[in-house]
C-alpha cells in the first residue's frame, strides 16, 4: 500500500473496511505511521477534522471489540477502561477513545463537565488537531452500539454536514418522546451528560425545535431516559 496516502483516506478506508469485514491491518499501520505535518496537512479544516476523527473513533470501537469482545461485558469500570486505555495509534502517538470524543472532537472538553468545564491540561497533540469548538452533533454520530444509535456512516469532509444532519434526524426521532398533553420532553441522558455543549436546557429546547421535535416557544419538562449500552458487536457494526 502507497505510504503516500492522504489521512482522510485513510481514516475513511479503515472504517469502510472494518464495517465490511475487510483487512484493516495496513490501514491501521498506514494511520499510525502519520507524519504529522501530513496530518496537518490534512486536517486544516474543521470539516477535515470531523470527518478524520468520527472515523477513527467509529473504527476503533469496533477493532477493539472484535479483538477483546469481553470488554464491555462487566460494569462501569470495565466501561471506563475499555473508552479511557490508550489503544487508538495515530501519527506516532496512543490515544484513547475518550481523547478522540473529548479531546480532539469536543476541544478538550473534561469528560466529567457537562459540557461546561475545559480539561485543563490538553496535549500539545489536542492542541494541535483538536475541533475549538464543539457541533453537538457528533453526539448522534459517534458509535455506541446502542439500540437506538444511528448506523455507522463512513464520513467525508465534502458531505460531513449533511451526514451529520441525517445521523441527527435520525436519532431524534427515535429516542425523543414529546407529549404535548403533559407539555413533557423525554430525551435520552446524554443530553444531561453534555449539557453545556447543547447550551443548556435553553439551547437544549431550542435544538430540538430547530429539528421539528417540539414546537416554537415551547417550554416542556425535560426528563431523561436510561441510557442503552452496547449489547454486541453487530449493532456496533450496522
Amino acid at each position: 500500500m502507497s505510504t503516500q496516502l492522504d489521512p482522510l483516506t485513510i481514516s475513511a478506508d479503515l472504517l469502510y473496511s472494518v464495517k465490511t469485514d475487510g483487512d484493516s491491518v495496513a490501514l491501521r499501520e498506514e494511520l499510525a505511521a502519520l507524519e504529522r505535518r501530513r496530518l496537518e496537512r490534512a486536517l486544516g479544516s474543521r470539516e477535515g477534522k470531523l470527518a478524520f476523527w468520527l472515523n477513527c473513533y467509529n473504527a476503533y470501537v469496533q477493532i477493539l471489540l472484535e479483538e477483546h469482545p469481553s470488554l464491555l461485558e462487566g460494569g462501569l469500570l470495565d466501561r471506563w477502561r475499555f473508552f479511557a486505555g490508550d489503544r487508538v495509534p495515530v501519527a506516532g502517538i496512543w490515544l484513547s477513545l475518550d481523547t478522540i470524543e473529548h479531546g480532539l472532537l469536543r476541544g478538550s472538553k473534561h469528560p466529567w463537565g457537562m459540557g461546561y468545564l475545559p480539561d485543563p491540561f490538553p496535549s500539545s497533540f489536542e492542541r494541535q488537531f483538536r475541533l475549538e469548538d464543539v457541533d453537538p452533533r457528533i453526539h448522534f454520530a459517534l458509535s455506541s452500539g446502542s439500540e437506538h444509535a444511528p448506523p455507522v456512516t463512513v464520513y467525508t469532509p465534502a458531505d460531513v454536514d449533511s451526514e451529520l444532519e441525517i445521523a441527527t434526524e435520525w436519532f431524534l426521532e427515535e429516542n425523543v418522546r414529546y407529549d404535548r398533553g403533559r407539555d413533557v420532553l423525554e430525551v435520552p441522558r446524554l443530553f444531561l451528560w453534555y449539557r453545556g455543549d447543547f447550551g443548556g436546557k435553553r439551547g437544549i429546547l431550542a435544538f430540538l425545535e430547530r429539528y421539528d421535535v417540539v414546537p416554537p416557544g415551547a417550554t416542556p419538562t425535560l426528563t431523561y431516559s436510561e441510557y442503552d449500552w452496547p449489547a454486541d458487536l453487530e449493532t456496533l457494526r450496522r
